[in-house]
């Protein structure tokens, strides 16, 4: 068993920019020259979460709004009133999401449904720079 660690380069816009990393983490994986395994994709941080999707514009703005009903930003959030940052719905969302993903590859090539990518979601009211790390484990 083999372990390879990358890393994947993100500029953000700001709080619900979504972006399809499906590509980057392919190309992690090739370039790993495993033929199978799993890819662990994890975004260092408490405001960035990851997940699959269908990367298409009804479900970009979906995905947004359903998490405003989840963890709406105008609520008091005790976070907030310590750091006064106005990022607490921030946080609370990365927590239901989650700040990882794992999914196997085989030949070399991820294991994704026909219309299901992977995704970086940007919780945090600001722009921001990110490097997710992509382990890869395999053969």
């Amino acid at each position: 068993m083999a372990v390879v660690t990358g890393r994947v380069s993100l500029k953000t816009k700001g709080e619900s920019d979504i972006i399809d990393v499906t590509d980057n983490v392919g190309e992690a994986v090739k370039n790993s020259r495993l033929r199978r395994g799993i890819a662990t994709i994890f975004v260092p941080g408490s405001t960035g979460a990851l997940t699959t999707i269908e990367y298409e514009p009804g479900l970009l703005h979906d995905l947004p709004t359903a998490l405003e009903r989840v963890a709406p930003r105008e609520t008091s959030y005790e976070h907030d009133k310590r750091w006064h940052d106005g990022n607490g719905h921030s946080h609370v969302r990365a927590s239901i999401l989650g700040p990882s993903l794992t999914v196997p590859f085989e030949d070399g090539k991820l294991i994704l449904g026909t219309w299901q990518q992977i995704i970086f979601i940007e919780l945090d009211v600001r722009a921001r720079t990110r490097d997710l790390v992509v382990q890869i484990i395999g053969e």
